[in-house]
């Protein structure tokens, strides 16, 4: 996460600040397509980018859109257009490859500086607060259900994580917890759980106060990266409350909660072994043993098999959710342990690892650099493994943290019920505001269960 933001320091330190000027102008954009994932082969992809909420002054100044377009056939093209309100041009594109297709468009200034929001402009809304660039990030797929495994599994794929569960299995189910609060009649609880390995599981138990036994629901959230601090998600109380429902948000690490920040500090840099921030390390992803994510992965295993053990739990209802590094855990629970009933993984990393050796798929950078042992904790491998439906809130056409030819290989891996929502001109972080281009795909719907479902939306024409 420190190398985004570094990166990102850098970007706007070579940008141009308009004080209040670019507030609130948008640079939207969407396919011709109203499945922006829908193409063929060979066929035509156009893009159409519009600007809205442009003040008269920023007409005709001299400001242009600079696009390129690049993608998983490696191919780049460029081009500079005159930055107007309404539409702007229209780019057109094709791939001749299963893949996707990345059109990135800028506005800048005279000399090629990007111009820049405000961010900090009394009222601006939350996105303006992120989105500083006034920017396009999105793309289209091609022959998408085409895309799998890069590379091909271990052979002994299997027979590696039964022996993991049996290491696990070796350590007695033994858990401290603190109540801490109660918020909307729910208990909260400081929660360890131990676990084969060097850190036990920690996290934040939720459990509606004077629950029946086998009478809750019970759900598993995972995070994203990093190392900060993690609070009490008190907000959830609120909803366990109302769907009568045990919850558990444990940390990837096994930290000790509630801690001094001096703490976390100290223990971000015991995990970043020869430079690398933790799990980046070619010589610990060279094997499984010793690759960061297998204790990740067993915490995510004894987390879930503490819940089943809840006398609150009815037996039957256990959903994994979370996002990017917390989608790939959702993953795991859900390829891992077969009791998992329902699977919601977004924007979920570790999606084909080799696909980021040359030769393979368009990537930004920030990555993890590929080695062997990554390969017994990808996605594709674990979601193909999957006994409940899985729903894909988002994938972004414009993350290329977590690239949409993985989120389409993650998809096209799911032997079960399944969904997704593809969103067009969202990066990692970002969902452009609404209206926006969006299209699901898929059969479940987590709200209303299986939905024949194929439905699109746009606001721009």
């Amino acid at each position: 996460m420190k190398k985004i933001a570094v990166m990102l320091s850098a970007a706007l330190a070579a940008s141009v600040v308009f004080a209040n000027s670019w507030d609130g102008v948008l640079l939207k954009g969407r396919t011709d397509k109203d499945n922006p994932v829908g193409y063929k082969s060979g066929e035509q992809i156009v893009f159409t980018l519009v600007a809205s909420e442009v003040p008269a002054e920023l007409e005709n100044a001299g400001y242009m859109v600079d696009w390129k377009r690049t993608g998983d056939d490696g191919k780049v093209e460029s081009g500079k257009v005159p930055f107007k309100s309404g539409e702007v041009c229209k780019v057109t594109t094709k791939l001749c490859i299963p893949g996707f297709v990345r059109l990135e468009a800028y506005v800048v200034d005279a000399n090629g500086k990007k111009v820049v929001r405000d961010k900090t402009a009394p009222g601006a809304p939350k996105w303006q607060r992120f989105l500083k660039d006034v920017f396009f990030d999105g793309g289209a797929g091609v022959d998408v259900d085409k895309i799998g495994r890069f590379t091909p599994e271990p052979k002994d794929f299997d027979e590696w994580w039964a022996k993991q569960k049996q290491l696990l299995a070796a350590v007695p189910l033994k858990a401290t917890r603190k109540e801490v609060k109660t918020s909307h009649g729910v208990a909260i609880y400081e929660l360890y759980i131990d676990c084969y390995g060097p850190r036990p599981v920690s996290g934040y138990l939720f459990i509606p106060k004077g629950a029946e036994p086998k009478s809750c629901k019970a759900r598993c959230g995972f995070q994203g990266y990093g190392f900060y601090k993690q609070g009490c998600p008190e907000w959830a109380a609120a909803t366990c409350k109302a769907r009568n429902e045990i919850f558990l948000e444990i940390n990837a690490h096994g930290y000790e909660l509630g801690r001094e920040q001096s703490y976390y500090d100290e223990f971000g840099k015991g995990i970043h072994p020869e430079g690398y921030t933790y799990a980046f390390s070619p010589d610990e992803n060279a094997k499984p043993e010793t690759a960061y994510f297998r204790f990740m992965a067993l915490r995510v295993l004894r987390a879930l098999e503490y819940v089943k053990s809840l006398p609150e739990w009815n037996g039957k209802d256990l959903v994994a959710e979370g996002g990017s590094q917390g989608g790939l855990q959702t993953v795991w629970a859900a390829g891992l342990d077969p009791d998992v009933s329902l699977a919601r993984p977004s924007i979920t990393w570790g999606c084909n690892f080799s696909a980021t050796e040359p030769g393979g798929r368009l990537h930004g950078n920030w990555f993890v650099k590929y080695a062997p042992g990554l390969e017994y904790f990808d996605a594709i491998s674990h979601i193909a493994r999957a006994k409940c439906p899985v729903e894909i809130p988002r994938a972004g056409l414009g993350d290329y943290v977590c690239p949409p030819s993985g989120q389409a290989a993650l998809f096209n891996a799911i032997k079960t019920p399944k969904s997704i929502l593809w969103v067009q001109g969202s990066q990692h972080g970002l969902v452009p505001p609404q209206p926006n281009q969006t299209y699901k795909i898929g059969d479940f719907d987590s709200t209303g269960g299986e939905s024949k479902s194929q439905s699109a939306s746009s606001d721009v024409k």
